[in-house]
């Protein structure tokens, strides 16, 4: 049976992988993982998510803002990472309020949709 997921896949349009580092490894600060020898020259790069992956490979000709497809991170402090996309000209979108939950979305630099989450902890 499916246990979890091994890794999650984004796409970025070819060449723009140093982008992709400054938004992801540099303002969002996850760290970059080695790729296998083998898919070294197709491009790309991945990132570490906690004890997950993240790979973001290279596909031209994708309109990414027409899809609902998107990755959803748990945060731990919702404000501080709305606080840090915002300096960085990233713009905040609504989302549809889920019982339990607080949250928002995003679109990354090259419109990926991404989803910030963070459970709400009820009072005893």
């Amino acid at each position: 049976m499916i246990k979890r997921f091994h890794h999650a896949q984004i796409t970025i349009p070819n060449g723009k992988e140093e982008e992709a580092r400054d938004f992801y490894c540099g303002i969002l600060k996850m760290k970059e993982i080695a790729k296998p020898e083998s898919l070294m020259g197709r491009g790309g790069l991945w990132v570490q998510v906690a004890d997950q992956e993240l790979h973001i490979g290279t596909e031209d000709r994708v309109d990414r803002l027409q899809t609902k497809a998107h990755l959803a991170y748990e945060v731990d402090n919702l404000q501080e990472i709305e606080v840090l996309l915002r300096k960085n000209g990233i713009e905040i979108l609504e989302s549809v309020p889920i019982p339990g939950y607080e949250r928002f979305e995003f679109r990354d630099p090259f419109g990926n949709r991404v989803e910030c989450i963070k459970p709400i902890m009820e009072k005893a």
